[in-house]
């Protein structure tokens, strides 16, 4: 399910010319796109899809520390037991300008577009990355 030498670029209707911070309101908890760029910010090719996913599955549903130390290992077997949505369906891509560059060994980082790292892992003639993807369309057309 990791991607391998992958650059997802942002979906073409992203409302957002670059990379932007994703807030989450100080009363609530954070939310998916907050957490997932925390994740990829802090660890920059340290994580894999899986591992992103995972984290922030726990992260958000607030998994006790306890009960992921007794169970992580089945708790995420159980998880990704089901198909779970890849980071071309994450709200970074869809909503706040962000690619990701998967490298050969599927570890992910984080580029914002606009910037010359994202230029590169998106033009296809820099040969950088062997596949390219779009995240997916927030809208239908």
């Amino acid at each position: 399910m990791n991607y391998v030498d992958t650059f997802i670029v942002a979906a073409e209707d992203c409302p957002v010319s670059h990379g932007v911070v994703p807030e989450s309101k100080a009363d609530k908890k954070k939310s998916v796109a907050a957490i997932q760029y925390q994740l990829l910010a802090e660890n920059p090719y340290e994580l894999t899809q899986e591992d992103v996913l995972f984290q922030t599955h726990v992260l958000h549903k607030q998994v006790p520390e306890d009960e992921l130390k007794t169970r992580g290992a089945a708790m995420r077997q159980e998880f990704f037991a089901k198909p779970q949505p890849c980071l071309r369906t994450s709200p970074l891509a869809r909503k706040y300008g962000w690619g990701f560059h998967c490298d050969r060994a599927g570890k992910v980082a984080l580029y914002p577009v606009g910037s010359s790292e994202y230029q590169q892992f998106s033009s296809e003639a820099s040969g950088s990355v062997s596949q390219h993807l779009k995240a997916f369309r927030s809208s239908r057309g």
